[in-house]
Order: structure tokens, then sequence, then C-alpha cells
């Protein structure tokens, strides 16, 4: 007879490391230094998750509770990022998805942000993809030849305009001056610089900070995430008033010769939007898209995706925010985007 599972609270995060290193579809999205940044961060409830049958962990499932005045509640693996999800044969992971759907508890809505198909009852959703670049491993040289001419010229231009780009956690604050300023003209609350420092800290030598600079002024900046032979640019900005010299085209270029010279095979432009801006200045580095595969549940049906600033009274407030001076926006932007899953 098969051994029940128990579903329970996880406590050891040296365990669960070592489970989600030996996952087939596990990241470093689902690791357990996440549960310290989320918590200090925004104070979020994490109830992380762990399947065992016997005395065996087979199954674990990162969970954050999101709660807001303003956006409402929700259980989310993982907010911010675009991974997160069960992983564990397809008993654990059915089981552990159910669970997560009993504790709701008021949530607007469950969503487990996986970026492969799991074994659910929940509700598949497809309104995200991200897209990836193959790289020619320990060879940037091969890499850029396989970009089109338009692209190459326009990195060329931007270090021909003077652009230099410099990597370092000692990069946190100049990259977050340039991530806030830009958040702000997209009419966005952003991640204050302590989530990415904390952020920064915890992965250590898995996330770069890069910064691209014009002279002594940051104009762009990103910062990445090592994830098994990947590297994944979560957030990126540029400065719009320096657009001419088109200095994401430089950064974007210096990220992706450091994960060459590094050995990863593959970059990771990050989530978006099938069809939108974002998704044609990625798809213009010979990339390709692949769908995530998200899973939700509502208690009402009603609920299909968190907030979107694109409607409602949202697209409203996102006209009064652009108008905003960053002094403001920035410490507020930063007890908001907390409840923006």
């Amino acid at each position: 007879m098969t051994t029940p599972l128990r579903i329970l609270p996880a406590t050891d995060g040296a365990e669960w490391n070592r489970f989600v290193e030996d996952a087939p579809d596990g990241s470093t999205f689902h690791r357990w230094e996440w549960r310290a940044v989320y918590q200090a961060s925004y104070g979020h409830d994490t109830p992380y998750l762990a399947a065992y049958r016997g005395d065996a962990l087979v199954g674990v499932l990162p969970l954050v509770r999101v709660r807001s005045l303003v956006f409402g509640h929700y259980l989310i693996s993982s907010p911010f990022v675009s991974y997160g999800g069960p992983l564990g044969d397809a008993t654990a992971q059915r089981a552990l998805s159910s669970h997560a759907a009993s504790i709701a508890n008021g949530a607007k809505l469950v969503e487990l942000r996986s970026r492969q198909p799991i074994e659910t009852d929940l509700t598949l959703v497809s309104r995200k993809i991200t897209v990836v670049c193959d790289l020619v491993a320990g060879d940037y040289d091969a890499t850029f030849k396989r970009f089109d001419s338009k692209l190459r010229s326009q990195i060329r231009r931007a270090e021909r305009d003077g652009v230099t780009v410099r990597f370092g956690r000692d990069q946190a604050g100049a990259f977050h001056r340039v991530f806030a300023e830009h958040m702000r003209d997209l009419g966005s609350p952003a991640h204050g610089q302590e989530f990415f420092e904390r952020l920064a800290d915890a992965l250590g030598d898995r996330a770069w900070i890069g910064v691209a600079y014009l002279g002594d002024t940051p104009i762009a900046g990103g910062f990445a995430i090592e994830n098994g032979r990947e590297v994944e640019i979560s957030w990126a900005s540029a400065l719009r008033r320096h657009s001419r010299i088109a200095p994401n085209m430089a950064l974007y270029g210096a990220f992706i010769r450091r994960a060459c010279e590094r050995g990863f095979a593959v970059f990771n432009f990050g989530r978006c939007t099938p069809e939108s801006g974002t998704h044609k200045f990625k798809r213009q580095w010979g990339s390709r898209d692949e769908p995530l595969a998200w899973y939700q549940y509502s208690r009402t049906g009603g609920e299909s995706a968190p907030p979107n600033p694109d409607q409602g009274a949202f697209a409203l407030a996102v006209k009064v925010w652009q108008k905003l001076p960053t002094a403001v926006t920035g410490p507020l932007g930063a007890r908001l985007i907390g409840g923006i899953p």
C-alpha cells in the first residue's frame, strides 16, 4: 500500500535547498533564501510547504501571502518573479497545489507560477511568456556574430559613444537610481533599494548587478540571476533622456558577454506579455519564446490576474504617478509594490 503524503510547514532550509537542487525543474527562484527576503522587505507571510512520504521529503512549494489594502489579497508562488510552483513527483505536485487552494483563506487568487506544466487541478493560464536566447558558451564573439547587423551596430554605437558597464554588489545604489526613475516614468511603483540589496546578499554570486555609465553618470542598469545553465535578467531599466545612444543595448550586450565568458548556455530576457513593446525588444536578439505554465485557483472564479495598471482606476493613477518627483515615488512606491505580486 502506498504511504500517504503529509503536507507540513517547511522548517529546514538546508533540506529544502538540497531537494530544489536535485529536482529536475528546481530553480534559483525556489530556493529557501527568498523567504527571508520576502519577510524582511514586506513582512509577507510565507507558508512554505513540504510534502513528506514517511520521513522522506518528496515535494516542496514556496508560497507567499501578499496582502494590501489597495490591491487585495493573493497567495502566490512566487511573487515578483516568473517561477515557483510545486516541485516533486506527480502525486506531490497535485497534493501541494490542492493544499495551496485549501489555505487560500479569503485570497482573491491563488497563482502557482511554474515554468513547466505540472500535475494539478488548478486552471492553466497563458498570459505570460519568457524569452530566451541560446549562447555559444565560452565564446561571446561567436554569439555576437549571430545577432543581425542592425543589432550589432546598435551595441557598437553605444560603446563608441562612451557607454561603459560595471558589475558588482557595489552597483546596487546606482542601479536603483536608474530603476526608480525609469519605473516612475512608466507610472509604476518600484522595489526599494533595500529589497535588491537583501536579494543580492541572499543569493550571493548567483546575483549580478550591472550598470551602464556615460562618464560617471549611471544611465541603465540590470539585476540578473543565475539559474542552472541560464542567466535571467529579472529587472532592467534605462533612462529615457539618454535613449538616443541606446544605453540598454550596451547593457544587455555586456550581460550577454559576461554570461558567455562564464560558460552559460542560455540568456533569459525575462517574462513579458506577448506582442508587447517589451516582447518585440527581446525578440530582436534572435531569441525564442517559451510559454509559462501558470496555474490559478479562485473561489469565485472571477479573478484571472493580479492588478493591471492599464485598467480602470489604476490607469488614472499611472498618469498621476508619472508627474511626481522620484523623491516622492521612491519611498511611496517601495511600500506599494509589496502588494502587487
